[in-house]
């Protein structure tokens, strides 16, 4: 577990942010353990989180659809067909 000072902490967020990315951070004030920076899968693990809302609508492998593939069905499209 990497350790550093809350001065450091604040002199340099994004070396935090990095560490905590491979582990976990112990946040020290005046040479005790106030708080503990973890990366937010850490996070789900250890609190048997699942994947939230935010995570699903995000949806980074999904597949586009063609509009005339979604509009098959003619239920969202009331729209003439041209002639």
């Amino acid at each position: 577990m990497k350790l550093l000072t809350s001065r450091d902490f604040n002199r340099d967020v994004s070396q935090a942010k990095r560490a905590a990315q491979v582990e976990p951070v112990l946040i020290t004030d005046r040479g005790q353990p106030t708080h503990v920076l973890l990366s937010i899968g850490e996070y789900r693990r250890l609190t048997g989180e699942g994947e939230n809302i935010l995570d699903l609508l995000a949806m980074p492998d999904a597949v586009a659809l063609e509009a005339a593939e979604a509009a098959a069905d003619g239920a969202w499209d009331h729209r003439e067909p041209l002639a």
